[in-house]
């Protein structure tokens, strides 16, 4: 039966590839070709089915692993089960949905944050620092914000390009969020010049930190 739904699912989203779309994805590293909003009709229609997400994931092509991460039941993966599939997540949307939509959701969440930060590999690390990021906004209670602003301070102007990007979330995070921290955030911010000069579409914020923080904390404000 398995079997039967993968084969059929795959015929799916072999049919839904576009040429364009892969286009435009593989500028930002993801070589897919599937429209994400159709991507999530499939899933909406699938529902939740924990085995076939499983079979998904493990043909390891990156449509099937973002439908599978779509359809999964997050806290049916087991600690070394999350481990292996966040290592093995190479393209940056597989990456971000796992640890977004799968392992925020998980038991193992603050495990596997300790043991990612301190991961040599970059792209492992910053799926640590994505979850510190969570942290520092939803449930910062333990957690050294002087010390990860120290870390930041020393090591973020020389990081790989993902790594670099979460820890510079991370930095803006406990800039908007912690007010007796604000200032040295916003220096940190502006002496490393990280991501100054990102192009922004009209409309939305700059992911500068002192940027980012000073239109974070004017909207906290007018609320």
């Amino acid at each position: 039966m398995a079997e039967t739904a993968l084969a059929e699912v795959m015929a799916e989203l072999a049919s839904l590839e576009d040429p364009r779309a892969r286009a435009v994805n593989e500028k930002h590293g993801d070589d897919h070709g599937v429209n994400l909003s159709k991507l999530r009709a499939v899933a909406k229609r699938l529902k939740t089915q924990q085995e076939l997400s499983r079979e998904l994931w493990e043909t390891g092509d990156t449509a099937a692993r973002l439908l599978a991460l779509l359809i999964c039941r997050p806290k049916a993966f087991e600690r070394d089960e999350l481990d292996a599939m966040l290592h093995d997540a190479r393209t940056p949307k597989v990456h971000d949905w796992l640890v977004n939509y799968v392992v925020k959701k998980s038991p193992y969440a603050e495990e596997l944050r300790v043991s990612w930060f301190a991961d040599p590999d970059p792209v492992v690390a910053s799926a640590g620092w994505a979850l510190t990021t969570e942290r520092v906004a939803k449930k910062p209670e333990g957690l050294d914000l002087a010390g990860l602003l120290a870390v930041i301070e020393v090591e973020m102007k020389d990081a790989p390009e993902r790594l670099q990007w979460a820890m510079n979330h991370c930095l803006a995070q406990i800039g908007i969020e912690h007010a007796e921290l604000r200032a040295r955030a916003l220096d940190i911010g502006e002496r490393l010049e990280v991501l100054k000069d990102y192009p922004t579409s009209p409309g939305c914020t700059s992911p500068f930190a002192p940027t980012w923080i000073a239109e974070m904390v004017r909207r906290q404000q007018v609320k």
